[in-house]
């Protein structure tokens, strides 16, 4: 038995602040359900982030956990392990990459494809050509770096100089982009579907022009599918629904199903340009989280799976238009696969968290994406029952925001 009792207060008590949990601990997953320590449980509709696309405690994911760390969990990067060559092998036959490099997070992965994006542009066209382009209310991770590159200036406030030659544009502009990219331009970074800006897709014509730009003035174009990919739009990665290839392309989130990593997608042309010793990582592709990331991309990358999710995607926007016109709550339902967005209307502006609030206690987890959207990134396996469950519960966790919003206008 552990010798220390813990509950949400604990949190309060010993961990650094920079989090608010849910005031209910989670402590056991099957599925798309999850209990918490209460015994209470909950139909999970956040898929941790956009982590747990095939559901909690997966058996397949359950039995290769086991058995690789029955066998091997780590030798560091001063050599290679079968597993991770394994999974390099899998991503590059299903993807235009011919290498890969493996970190633990998406933002260890944003942060090696900018930092390539710069070496190449340095070895290959000297000191001037550094600018790198990305666009408001963008998310790219929280080193640094990366959450300088993000369109979110909140995220980098209070920690001093940020590294220079950053520049931001508006989300499908393709004018500013057009005026913007030019000879100065090493690297354009764009999210397919802006995740934490608010489930914003790109528009196929803004891709389109990002790759014309950044190919008339020798820049890489980078995709950060941290949340778009492994199957989140019902493709393995975004980018495959665009008609436009990226450069570079990042991926973390859901290739592990909630074990820590992150890989980074490239060219042999681009991927020369990092040396031995030019960029690291300990943990980095080690064996275990190799294992697992590998039979994630082998289940998640079936047809019969990424078919499974536009089913759930076509059934759970139509149900979220049903409810947004019984409530006229939604002034916009949008996204691709099952990472949607419902944008409340004015009249409940700012009141994103209400309802994550109401469905929690309706026994529903829930996301948002700023204060003004609900997020759903449920299990890309969800079986049906469990789904319409968890819609029966954000119904009634809606009908009781806006019945009490009805009667405070009332008094």
């Amino acid at each position: 038995m552990n010798e220390f009792a813990v509950n949400r207060q604990t949190f309060d008590d010993v961990m650094v602040p920079v989090f608010s949990p849910a005031p209910f601990v989670p402590v056991r997953g099957r599925g798309s359900r999850v209990w918490d320590a209460d015994g209470r449980e909950y139909i999970d509709f956040t898929g941790g982030i956009a982590v747990t696309a095939l559901g909690h405690a997966h058996p397949e994911l359950v039995r290769v956990l086991r058995e690789q760390g029955e066998t091997l969990w780590h030798v560091s990067n001063a050599y290679t392990n079968e597993p991770v060559l394994r999974l390099a092998k899998r991503l590059e036959a299903l993807t235009f990459a011919d290498r890969a490099f493996f970190a633990n997070s998406g933002a260890e992965a944003n942060e090696a494809a900018l930092k390539l994006a710069r070496r190449a542009a340095l070895e290959r066209h000297g000191t001037d050509k550094i600018e790198i382009v990305s666009f408001a209310q963008s998310f790219h991770g929280r080193t640094l770096f990366t959450v300088s590159v993000g369109g979110q200036p909140k995220y980098a406030e209070g920690f001093g100089p940020v590294p220079a030659g950053i520049v931001h544009l508006p989300y499908n502009d393709i004018d500013a982009a057009r005026r913007t990219i030019g000879p100065k331009t090493c690297a354009v970074i764009v999210e397919p579907i802006q995740g934490e800006g608010g489930v914003i897709p790109a528009d196929p014509a803004f891709l389109r022009a990002l790759r014309e730009a950044c190919d008339a003035h020798d820049a890489l174009l980078i995709f950060d599918e941290v949340q778009t990919g492994v199957g989140r739009t019902g493709h393995l990665y975004a980018y495959m629904d665009t008609g436009v290839t990226p450069d570079i392309l990042t991926s973390a989130k859901a290739l592990g199903n909630g074990f820590p990593i992150g890989a980074m997608l490239t060219t042999s042309d681009i991927a020369a340009h990092f040396k031995v010793g030019v960029h690291g990582t300990t943990y980095g592709g080690n064996p275990l989280g190799a294992a697992i990331a590998d039979k994630v991309i082998e289940l998640i990358s079936a047809p019969a799976l990424l078919d499974g999710v536009k089913r759930r995607s076509a059934t759970l926007c139509a149900r979220l238009e049903s409810i947004g016109q019984r409530f006229g709550l939604f002034k916009e339902i949008r996204g691709k696969g099952l990472l949607i967005g419902a944008e409340l209307i004015t009249g409940f502006e700012g009141r994103a968290k209400d309802f994550v609030n109401a469905a929690a206690k309706a026994g529903l987890m829930l996301l948002i994406a700023g204060p003004n959207v609900l997020r759903f990134a449920p299990s890309l396996v969800i079986d049906d029952a469990e789904f319409e469950e968890g819609l029966a519960r954000l119904e009634k966790a809606i009908e009781e925001v806006v019945t009490a919003a009805a009667g405070a206008q009332a008094r």
